[in-house]
């Protein structure tokens, strides 16, 4: 074992080094609580005897400061003490320490209590082999042995944010194993399930990347995330697994196409990840598999999903800018300013599909903002909603005035937004 020793005292540090070593372990030694915090980030060890009177952060410190750091992980801590008294005791228990050595340190009892402790950490580790096998085990299809579609959702989704915020495309392919039913009546199912191992491994060969994610989406149809990949990478990919299946020569005498196993597929392509979501993606690599399937079979279909609206919010109040941000955050790409002037120049440079502005707004108004946006050609047709605590009366005054196409007054309702920004977005 790796026994970590956080002794102050070179005199008692080489000393309990040396019980340790003559032990059979191997002792790793610090000085103070800062040092032994910064080495368990980095070295793994397992098992710390600690002193508990140390200068800077004492051995009762430092113990509940690793025990936070780890979390669920479980590493045996001794404390080392010259005090025995009941009060100790309770507080270093309290701290997450598991046992204690009275100074002088009894070689005899260090030895006991490292094996002691050794046992528990020995099952420990078998524990935690057992569950990540276990954890393993419930991210895979038992058939195909690559990741089932639980699984697949929630790398998916962390994969999704990472694209989202480096601004990635993203493709996801939908692949089925063409007219499977007829193979496993004519054939039986043991042959059907030794087909889809097969299939599943010349699929996953395809895919060359560590990021790209495959799974068994259900029955004979897989599923597989593309990150960081344009149409041409995503026809490509999808060709190379269309031609590893055909080459695998299955034989399938029934098939009404070829007779041999073959895969149609549909592929979705995001250019940009903001306005629409895995699902919706899923969705759109469904309905070109429809069409792989309809264009005769063993064929790859690739759609690629409309650009995300662009929704311009100018305003100042935090509970506006919250409000359309739940509400619009999963249909289209929200902008937002909180004075005229950055509005004006956002419109501008990003040319959005409507504008939402308060009438009063810092620097420029909102009444300006919209009269400056009307007599430009380039944002001259785009939609303008203005939203402001006046009466009806008097936005309606001021928007035929300047030219807005529509008035919301505050306090806005957010069944109301989306019917608003829907009618002007479609």
């Amino acid at each position: 074992m790796k026994i970590l020793l956080v002794e102050d005292s070179q005199t008692l540090r080489h000393a309990t080094s040396a019980l340790i070593t003559n032990a059979g372990h191997e002792p790793i030694t610090v000085e103070n609580g800062e040092a032994a915090l910064q080495l368990i980030e980095n070295t793994p060890v397992d098992m710390i005897i600690m002193d508990v009177e140390m200068p800077g952060l004492s051995g009762f410190e430092t113990t509940r400061l690793m025990r936070e750091w780890l979390g669920g992980f479980w590493i045996p801590i001794v404390f080392v003490t010259g005090n025995s008294d009941d009060d100790s005791y309770r507080e270093g228990i309290e701290a997450g320490g598991d046992d204690y050595l009275i100074k002088p340190i009894n070689p005899v009892i260090l030895e006991a209590k490292i094996k002691a402790l050794e046992r528990i950490t020995d099952m420990r580790n078998q524990l935690h082999t057992l569950n990540k096998k276990l954890e393993t085990l419930s991210q895979i299809d038992g058939l195909t042995e690559i990741y089932n579609r639980r699984t697949f959702f929630e790398m998916a989704k962390k994969e999704w944010l990472k694209t989202a915020r480096m601004r990635q495309s993203v493709t996801i392919l939908m692949i089925d194993i063409d007219h499977f039913k007829l193979y496993n009546d004519h054939y039986g199912h043991p042959a059907g399930d030794a087909n889809l191992k097969r299939v599943a491994q010349a699929i996953k060969q395809s895919l060359r990347r560590p990021s790209d994610i495959l799974a068994r989406y259900g029955g004979e149809e897989f599923i597989a995330f593309l990150p960081d990949t344009d149409r041409w990478d995503s026809i490509h990919v999808a060709e190379r697994i269309r031609q590893a299946v055909e080459d695998l020569h299955l034989e399938h005498c029934k098939s009404p196409t070829q007779k041999s196993v073959t895969v149609s597929i549909g592929g979705a392509i995001s250019a940009q990840t903001t306005g629409i979501n895995i699902d919706d993606l899923v969705i759109l690599a469904d309905k070109a598999l429809y069409q792989a399937k309809d264009l005769g079979r063993n064929c790859v279909s690739i759609r690629e999903s409309k650009p995300a609206k662009r929704v311009l919010l100018a305003d100042v109040d935090p509970t506006t800018l919250a409000l359309f941000g739940s509400a619009l955050q999963t249909h289209c790409q929200l902008l937002t300013a909180d004075n005229g002037e950055d509005c004006l120049n956002l419109a501008r440079q990003t040319n959005p599909d409507l504008i939402v502005l308060d009438i009063n707004l810092p620097i420029i108004n909102g009444a300006k903002v919209c009269h400056a946006l009307k007599q430009k050609t380039k944002t001259a047709s785009i939609p303008i909603i203005f939203i402001s605590k006046h009466t009806e009366q008097a936005q309606l005054r001021i928007s035929e005035k300047v030219g807005a196409d529509e008035c919301l007054q505050k306090p806005l309702d957010e069944a109301k937004i989306l019917s608003k920004i829907n009618h002007y977005l479609m």
